[in-house]
């Protein structure tokens, strides 16, 4: 991939969970847009998980649910925006709601957290540091996390088997877990917001991200074929399904708004760890 100037108006920055968080979430993430700098144009892609974000230009706080679609937003100069990344299946442990149910939806989190939500929001409007809010927003989560049921076991081992190194098949997988085809279908449905192959396809799609921000490997050509696409026209597809562009310019894309201001660290590790990469050196970090 050809090097192009990264774009230094703008930082992104992931931050590992606590331990007690450490199975339902993710990450958190900070990103900032420089005052000085023009308004930055910022897409994301589906990932099959829920967020929770916070900015400077709301009071409130939103629950963002599962894409299955690229989204892009202008985010204006002087922007701060902090957020938190949910596991897989955390969505109805976590809020207690299905994630079928908020499917390329947004709602606000006082609706399902109540007062707590509201005073979170309210003590996030007074902080003088984007950099606080992570832990405030730890502590509401910390509280709900101490009663709330473990991920559905299911969902964990899907998520870990469908990963693009396994090449497992879902048929197979199903008969593993002693579920018949439809009985997963509907709790993936349930937990994920997606039936088991659109979350294998999201997978997948987020392996290709990961190898390419961490290890910019080799041809497209050839990242299509190690992840499991049938070949590079069957990657290109699924990229300007899901990202909007085809892979190629989707990459000239990140290069410019990525790079040594953005840590992806937390939630590209799983995928370059079970792809036996090992990831850049000194870019995990623990939230304290």
């Amino acid at each position: 991939m050809t090097r192009v100037p990264a774009d230094t108006t703008q930082t992104y920055r992931e931050l590992l969970p606590s331990a007690a968080l450490a199975p339902y979430v993710s990450c958190f993430w900070l990103q900032h847009v420089s005052e000085q700098g023009p308004a930055y144009r910022h897409r994301t892609v589906p990932n099959g998980c829920v967020e929770i974000v916070a900015s400077s230009a709301q009071s409130t706080l939103t629950v963002i649910g599962p894409q299955r679609g690229p989204q892009v937003e202008a985010l204006a100069p002087g922007a701060a925006v902090i957020g938190v990344r949910l596991r897989p299946g955390a969505t109805t442990a976590l809020l207690g709601i299905p994630a079928d149910s908020i499917v390329d939806d947004r709602i606000g989190l006082e609706d399902l957290c109540g007062r707590q939500a509201t005073r979170l929001a309210e003590q996030l409007g007074e902080l003088d540091s984007p950099e606080e809010a992570p832990t405030l927003l730890a502590r509401l989560l910390e509280l709900r996390a101490r009663d709330a049921p473990a991920i559905d076991p299911v969902i964990a081992c899907l998520t870990h088997e469908l990963q693009p190194w396994h090449r497992t098949r879902i048929d197979d997988l199903a008969r593993d877990l002693f579920l018949s085809s439809r009985q997963l279908r509907r709790r993936c449905l349930t937990a994920l917001g997606y039936g088991p192959k659109t979350l294998q396809r999201l997978l997948r799609f987020q392996g290709f991200l990961a190898l390419s921000h961490f290890h910019q490997a080799g041809s497209v050509a050839r990242l299509a074929i190690e992840l499991g696409y049938t070949d590079q026209a069957h990657l290109t597809r699924e990229s300007v399904e899901l990202a909007g562009l085809a892979p190629r310019r989707l990459l000239s894309e990140t290069a410019r708004s990525c790079g040594a201001n953005h840590d992806h660290a937390a939630s590209f590790r799983t995928a370059v760890r079970l792809a036996g990469m090992p990831a850049a050196s000194g870019q995990r970090r623990r939230r304290r």
